[in-house]
Order: C-alpha cells, then sequence, then structure tokens
C-alpha cells in the first residue's frame, strides 16, 4: 500500500502527520506522493481541497482520507487523537470506499481559449466590485437573466460551505446533483431570476453567458482567477467521482448536526 500525508502548517498538524507517517511506515506501508493509493489530509476542509486538487488528475486510482486538527471537519472522519486507531484501520484496510461528486466547469474566455477546472465544495462567478449580468441556460434552454452579485455552483457535499450561507439546501453527498444559487439577485422590469435554490440532476448542464465586462473572478473551493475576459461558463457533475476511504462509518448527518447544532461530541 501506498500512502501520502498532506498537513497545513499548524503544529498540530505537523506532528500528527509525523506520527502518521511513521505509523504508515511501521505496517509494512510505502510513502509515495506522486501515486500513492490513499492521499491523507492532516488539517481542515481547506488542506482537504488542497489534497483533492492535488490529486484530481488521479481520482480514479487514489483514496482519500481526512485527519481534522481544528473546529470543523466536514471531510474528515479522525480526529488527530485517533492516529493510533487509523493505522490500525489502514493495516486491516479491505479496500472499501464511498463515492462524492465532483463539479466541472468549462470556462470560455472572449479570445476563442477554454480551461477546463473542477470543485468538491463549489465554484463561483462574481465581479469584484460592481454587479454581475448573465443569461442562465439549463439543459439548452433559456431559464432566466440574471443580475446580481454573482453564482454560486456548489455540490451535494460543498452544499454545507458558502452555498449553505447564501441560502442553499443542505444535501446529502449520496445525492448525485448539483445546486446553483444566487448571489444577491437584484429583480426589477428587466432582470427576473428565480430568487431560490435550484437542484439540478447528473444529466444536465448549466451555461452562464456573461456580459462584456472584463474584470469577471472565479472562485473554485481554494483557488481563484481574477480580472478574466470571460464569455460563458459551463457546469456540470462529473462522471468521475471522490473516492473515501471507508474505514469506519461515515454519517453524514451527525457531522452537519455537530457543525451547526453542536448538541452532541460527533468528531
Amino acid at each position: 500500500m501506498k500512502v501520502w500525508i498532506n498537513n497545513n502548517t499548524k503544529s498540530i498538524s505537523k506532528k500528527t502527520a509525523e506520527k502518521i507517517k511513521q505509523g504508515v511506515l511501521d505496517i509494512g506501508f510505502e510513502l509515495d506522493k506522486k501515486n500513492p493509493d490513499i492521499a491523507i489530509s492532516v488539517g481542515g476542509d481547506g488542506t482537504f481541497l488542497k489534497t483533492f486538487h492535488e490529486y484530481r488528475n488521479k481520482v480514479n486510482n487514489v483514496r482519500f482520507l481526512g485527519v481534522h486538527t481544528g473546529h470543523l471537519g466536514f471531510y474528515a472522519d479522525w480526529r488527530d487523537f485517533e492516529v493510533d486507531e487509523l493505522i490500525k484501520a489502514l493495516k486491516n484496510d479491505q479496500n472499501k470506499s464511498i463515492k462524492y461528486p465532483i463539479l466541472d466547469v468549462e470556462i470560455t474566455f472572449r479570445n476563442g481559449e477554454t480551461k477546463k477546472i473542477s470543485s468538491l465544495n463549489e465554484t463561483i462567478i462574481k465581479r469584484p466590485s460592481q454587479t454581475m449580468r448573465a443569461d442562465v441556460i439549463l439543459d439548452g434552454e433559456f431559464f432566466e437573466k440574471f443580475r446580481g452579485d454573482g453564482l454560486c455552483f456548489s455540490t451535494p457535499s460543498g452544499s454545507t460551505a458558502y452555498a449553505k450561507s447564501i441560502g442553499g439546501a443542505v444535501i446529502h453527498p449520496k445525492s448525485h446533483v448539483m445546486q446553483m444559487n444566487e448571489i444577491a439577485p437584484i429583480n426589477n422590469r428587466v432582470y427576473r431570476s428565480i430568487s431560490a435554490p435550484i437542484i439540478v440532476p447528473s444529466t444536465q448542464t448549466v451555461e452562464v453567458i456573461l456580459g462584456s465586462e472584463k474584470d469577471y473572478m472565479v472562485n473554485y473551493d481554494t483557488n481563484s482567477q481574477t480580472n478574466c475576459e470571460i464569455k460563458s461558463m459551463k457546469f456540470k457533475l462529473s462522471d468521475q467521482s471522490i473516492k473515501f476511504a471507508q474505514l469506519r462509518d461515515r454519517h453524514f448527518w451527525g457531522r452537519v448536526e455537530h457543525a451547526f447544532l453542536g448538541t452532541n461530541d460527533f468528531l
């Protein structure tokens, strides 16, 4: 078994990562950053998202695992004080996994160039200081003429992040759908939008045709691009999924309850 461990710069994360490294070596596993079988993230969800993007092109061959050293960790099944239990679980690993959806986005720039990106949480298109104008095409048909701060497209696992803060639904990651949320929409006689989250199945594509402004900003997970001259963007769930190493049961609703209501000691 080949394993690699990514961690953030916090001292507790560094110590935990070193302990995991020694543990996997002690049970005969190999450390391999280039082609791991399991990629372990030690830190918070931001560290996990960076780990995902590092291995995005290898998701068919890599399983992911999160070790949580902060306050919230939606992508973590383990805590920093559970390293010994984690090493035992890795030793007895039966190659089980659970899959969550990935969002694929195609950006077409005004010079004709295209770029493909992916996100595990969400992709947001907006302008830095002025409102954004766009036509939204849903599955090939005109849906709405939007004006507002921007649009957010999220996966089910990303529904508890930025999407929730702007009024989106919390969606179980076993649901193979994406969510579109409007950010501060403006409705008048010219621009009319649904002003509510919409849930789009995996078979459908949402295209956003933008106005001629030259200062668009694209945020996807922990990444961003600014001052972009974008003509249009297409959003669709990927045919691929991220695979989590299932070394213990994942209880999504328990994770949500602990994060936002805090009445139990889940993770």
